[in-house]
């Protein structure tokens, strides 16, 4: 949800005549259009997701997972349970509906107009959000990136953030599959990166002189953002394709709070923001400087 690049959120499939009905044949739970309706209404109201009527089969699919996990019979059971608390189920909830999809070096692009900008001015410290970071792969993306223009010297920080908090664990540990690892170059995997041997062996863990760069937090697009000081470049890229006109208005505004004028906003091949143009303007290929 990145919210959100949260981090990508891949497409889900279409609902087929079955998901209009009560119950389809073999489905362990009750499923019907109200308990859609109302799964809608509380992931737009917490993360500002807007789902539209072709994800039926995903909500049953995620949601269901949440039924047995709590012991619950129905949706109506759940749905009832859930908003009479307060507590860690609601982060279940939305991390359950938000889809991560991800790789290093995605949208390739972005990575060269970043190591750009940062050989454009070296002797400065450079302080960067990843506001959808997944499991990791695009803020250490932007991290090599970073170590890479600006030399071992070089002063940066990147802030990664997502509403989802368990690949938010995994994009910390940052250890991963070494089949996950289409878009490195042998080079990076060689300078970035430590094999795993013996029991870890076939998983690749990030080098502490590239971690020590990155900080993790949750955080909810929706809502204030909790940073005092500005940020010269902003990772959101495909977070906004999953909120309303309304919502994206509400999270850009957010997101020019917390950028330096002048500062430079990526975002996912998808997106456009024509109708904020008192807020950013278009630099380049889905490149956006702060006004």
């Amino acid at each position: 949800m990145l919210q959100p690049s949260r981090v990508q959120r891949s497409p889900t499939p279409a609902r087929n005549d079955a998901d209009q009905g009560p119950l389809a044949e073999g489905r362990e739970f009750v499923w019907g259009p109200a308990d859609f309706r109302r799964i809608k209404d509380l992931i737009y109201r917490k993360a500002g997701i807007s789902l539209h009527d072709g994800k039926h089969a995903m909500v049953y699919s995620r949601v269901s997972r949440r039924l047995r996990e709590t012991g619950h019979g129905s949706f109506s059971s759940y749905l009832d349970w859930l908003e009479q608390h307060d507590g860690a189920e609601w982060q279940e909830f939305i991390n359950a509906l938000t889809t991560n999809l991800t790789a290093f070096f995605r949208e390739e692009h972005h990575f060269g107009i970043l190591a750009d900008l940062l050989r454009g001015e070296r002797g400065r410290p450079w302080r960067i959000w990843c506001s959808a970071a997944s499991t990791g792969e695009e803020p250490y993306s932007i991290a090599m990136t970073a170590l890479e223009s600006l030399g071992a010297g070089g002063q940066f920080e990147i802030v990664n953030s997502d509403i989802d908090t368990r690949v938010l664990e995994t994009a910390s540990r940052g250890v991963y599959k070494m089949e996950s690892t289409k878009g490195l170059s042998q080079e990076r995997l060689q300078r970035h990166f430590m094999r795993g041997k013996g029991a870890n062996a076939g998983l690749i863990r990030v080098k502490p002189e590239l971690q020590r760069h990155m900080s993790f937090q949750t955080i909810n697009l929706i809502h204030d953002l909790p940073f005092r000081e500005p940020f010269d470049l902003v990772f959101c890229r495909n977070v906004m394709i999953y909120f309303d006109a309304g919502t994206q208005r509400q999270v850009l505004e957010r997101i020019h709070r917390v950028m330096k004028p002048g500062g430079m906003l990526f975002v996912g091949h998808a997106e456009n923001f024509s109708d904020a143009r008192n807020l950013f303007a278009l630099r380049g290929k889905t490149v956006y400087e702060r006004l």
